[in-house]
């Protein structure tokens, strides 16, 4: 009877358990939506995803908590990020900011998935960019960012 408990709301579906966002059944409606912003039929996703059909709808309706390794298929098979996911599911913890952004690019229903996930790509690498310190005014014309001495 070593090691830790499990938690509620564990990604192997054991229990399942409201994760903030809304719980099980805020998931399963963001992966609905999708679906559904993508033109996929159920079956097609589940399909497509590796999953069957009945477990998808169990999901969909917010009665089964899938691991990370089906959330990071069917986010493949959506063509969405499987971060958003893992935290409307409750396995990563939000990141101030970024997920929101994510999360409003995924929801337009006014832009393609390709749209999407360019947009995605291109705020991901500002972000980036703002982590290592880099601001764009900042870098000389070899592209080298200066040091905090020669800034002075």
């Amino acid at each position: 009877m070593g090691g830790p408990a499990p938690r509620p709301g564990a990604p192997d579906g054991s229990e399942a358990a409201d994760d903030g966002e809304g719980g099980l059944a805020a998931l399963g409606a963001f992966i609905r939506d999708q679906r559904r912003e993508a033109s996929l039929s159920m079956r097609k996703l589940a399909e497509t995803a590796g999953v069957s059909n009945p477990y998808l709808s169990q999901i969909e309706r917010g009665l089964r908590k899938p691991s990370a390794d089906i959330l990071q298929q069917l986010a493949r098979a959506l063509s969405i990020s499987a971060e958003t996911l893992y935290v409307r599911a409750g396995i990563l913890e939000r990141e101030r900011g970024d997920v929101d952004v994510i999360g409003e690019i995924l929801r337009d229903p006014s832009i393609s998935v390709d749209q999407r996930e360019a947009l995605i790509r291109v705020y991901r690498s500002f972000r980036a960019e703002a982590a290592a310190g880099a601001e764009p005014d900042e870098a000389d014309s070899t592209g080298q960012e200066s040091t905090e001495g020669e800034r002075r």
